[in-house]
């Protein structure tokens, strides 16, 4: 990052030497942005809109010197650690942040920051586009693989619990990449020039497409049954266009429908709707980046039933598939 925009990120503002002599936290938030009928429902405030006034994303160094008290808000943040920590509360559970790990909080997420000092610089990113938000994140994990997905429903909640509407990102500072495009976001925005809130904005995409590719899952010790489920997904995306159920149970010496309850049990959905899941994401490959004829990728990806074919693809991508492709190519 540019030595001036750093400069300019650690030089004290207004409110942070007013917080700084006394010790006291002081509310920069005017009541315009505050949405008083939840705010009064939740007993928390509720930021709105406010910010977005003039522009889609909104980005300020968050204030140091004294402590943040719980807020939510209609809209999505990210909180970058640029240097030094911070401790946060989220939803009631306690985080720390150190320098270059990023948490992305989704709409109706409650939080709070806790004190900074002279070298802890948070760095808040505030966007409403209603493209990007955690359902992002989750499609792009699920276009990887129904593997990933099962994966990452053990780490979260695997009952979609809507506490769970964050998510963190460790040491992004180590990752070229994502620090890259992070350093760009932030110099754009205090850079202050022509067409910022543009490319910002084409940015944060592929800060958060970057973000999924990178992100390491963390999974907890595996039982048995889940170490089996793993095995016969991972058989699934190898041999998804032949695979059957019949020769999954052969292979690992399982009664087949007792076979079937385990699976159920532990991913969440049966053998059939994972091995047609599975399908899809290669189908919606194939149709987004080749030109192939999708009569032959559906008989490509092991599917001869052309209406169910276009029936689940629906239902999963929510569009036809020459749709799809169209939106592909432009």
């Amino acid at each position: 990052m540019k030595q001036s925009i750093l400069d300019l990120l650690k030089e004290p503002t207004l409110i942070e030497q007013e917080q700084k002599n006394s010790d006291i936290f002081h509310d920069d938030i005017p009541t315009s942005a505050i949405n008083t009928g939840l705010s009064a429902t939740r007993h928390i405030p509720v930021l709105n809109n406010y910010f977005f006034r003039n522009k889609d994303i909104y980005i300020s160094k968050h204030n140091r010197y004294a402590p943040y008290p719980t807020h939510t808000h209609t809209f999505l943040e990210m909180n970058y650690m640029l240097s030094g920590k911070a401790d946060e509360i989220i939803n009631g559970k306690k985080v720390h942040l150190k320098a270059g790990d990023l948490v992305l909080l989704d709409v109706g997420s409650q939080h709070s920051i806790g004190y900074l000092g002279d070298n802890d610089i948070l760095i808040n990113l505030l966007f409403r586009d209603q493209n990007i938000s955690i359902n992002l994140l989750n499609d792009l994990r699920r276009s990887k693989s129904i593997l990933y997905e099962f994966l990452i429903n053990r780490v979260t909640n695997k009952d979609g619990d809507p506490q769970n509407n964050y998510l963190i990102f460790h040491k992004q500072a180590e990752n070229s990449e994502v620090r890259v495009t992070l350093d760009t976001i932030i110099e754009e925005y205090f850079s202050n020039r022509e067409f910022s809130d543009s490319i910002i904005k084409s940015y944060l995409s592929i800060l958060l497409t970057q973000l999924v590719r990178n992100y390491t899952i963390q999974t907890k010790q595996a039982s048995s049954s889940q170490q089996l489920m793993i095995k016969i997904l991972r058989d699934i995306i190898q041999n998804y266009q032949t695979i059957t159920l019949d020769k999954i149970a052969r292979k690992y010496n399982y009664n087949k429908n007792y076979l079937s309850n385990i699976f159920k049990q532990e991913v969440g959905k049966t053998f059939s709707e994972a091995l047609t899941q599975e399908r899809m994401i290669q189908a919606h490959t194939l149709i987004t980046s080749t030109t192939l004829p999708i009569t032959d990728i559906i008989e490509k990806v092991g599917i001869s039933n052309k209406n169910f074919f276009y029936d689940k693809y629906k239902k999963q991508y929510h569009i036809m598939p020459s749709a799809a492709r169209k939106q592909a190519s432009k």
